[in-house]
């Protein structure tokens, strides 16, 4: 088991394993962290960096610091000091700075930006602190009927190419899949400089609560089945687009990130299953995943990547409308059940 090779290439950085720990709080703690990289992580992505939560605490800071001397000098002393005061982006960069001393495994910054001039001047910072990697997260759902698909592309494309003009280390765009020509789209912002993308980008959804009238949020955990998304289409782009293919949402096993690899994934992501069970488990995941490979006699995980991708497996049909056309063809009632 020693021997077989479980190391892969994504955004130009040579990782041991596949499998990433992604953006998530275990990043804020350098003991958790720790723990993931003796887990055979192949790289840590940090807690995701917010830019309208920094925008919010400049606002608060100039409300309650900067400014606190104007209005009544009688209440001075119920207004918070300044001295010790620490923007959310400084404690990122520190953060940043404590992992990249203390890991020998590659850390990916995670920059949630809406606006270009916070793009770029974050994401500047990030590579100054010495982030091996930025992972954008451009979490924008279009709620605007008068806002079209193309409008939404040339924003995600303007943000990219604006910052990849500022900025020297790779680039991998976390993507949703509500995108219209999702495989084009792709291949532009390959175009565009990006060095990866990430597939996908998960959505929390509101509920509704029947007994209060009142909508809801509430923590999901992803599932196994959510990773079928990110399969069909990492299969689909295996091959069409020469930058890296990460995916993430749904890996909770072994079998779950060889699915993906065999699919074309350079490396898979794993968030809510770490959550759950704690970083050691991401070893479990590790050593099932060898348990597997020497089982099948393969001496290299690159031997897999992108075996049934749509190019190279038997029935490319699966992947696409034609299979599920055959699916329902195929069903077979239940006795007793009319149709």
């Amino acid at each position: 088991m020693n021997g077989i090779d479980l190391s892969t290439d994504y955004l130009g950085l040579k990782l041991a394993s596949p499998l990433v720990a992604s953006a998530s709080p275990l990043s804020r703690s350098l003991d958790s962290a720790l723990r993931l990289e003796d887990a055979g992580a192949g790289a840590i992505v940090m807690y995701s960096l917010f830019e309208e939560e920094l925008r919010h605490q400049e606002e608060t800071a100039a409300r309650f610091l900067i400014n606190q001397g104007i209005g009544h000098p009688e209440a001075d002393s119920f207004l918070p000091e300044g001295s010790g005061y620490r923007h959310g982006l400084d404690q990122y960069l520190e953060q940043l700075a404590k992992l990249k001393r203390s890991l020998k495994i590659p850390v990916i910054a995670s920059l949630n930006g809406v606006s270009l001039d916070g793009w770029v001047a974050h994401g500047k910072a990030l590579q100054e602190a010495g982030a091996d990697a930025l992972e954008l997260n451009v979490y924008y759902l279009s709620a605007d009927v008068d806002e079209s698909g193309a409008d939404i592309e040339a924003r995600y494309l303007e943000l990219l190419g604006e910052l990849r003009s500022q900025v020297a280390i790779p680039i991998a765009m976390k993507l949703s899949p509500y995108f219209t020509g999702l495989a084009h789209f792709v291949k532009r912002l390959e175009q565009a400089g990006a060095d990866g993308v990430v597939l996908f980008n998960r959505f929390y959804q509101p509920d509704i609560d029947l007994d209060n009238l009142q909508v809801t949020s509430e923590l999901q955990w992803s599932r196994s089945a959510d990773s079928l998304l990110s399969l069909r289409w990492v299969a689909l782009l295996c091959g069409k687009v020469k930058l890296s293919l990460a995916t993430t949402s749904g890996v909770r096993s072994a079998e779950d990130a060889l699915k993906l690899i065999l699919a074309g994934a350079d490396v898979t992501q794993l968030c809510s299953v770490l959550l759950e069970r704690g970083p050691a488990y991401l070893g479990t995941i590790k050593n099932d995943m060898l348990d597997w490979l020497e089982r099948s006699e393969v001496a290299a995980l690159y031997e897999l990547k992108g075996q049934l991708s749509k190019q190279r497996c038997a029935n490319p049909g699966v992947f696409e409308r034609s299979n599920y056309l055959n699916l329902l063809d195929s069903h077979s009632r239940a006795p007793g059940v009319r149709i």
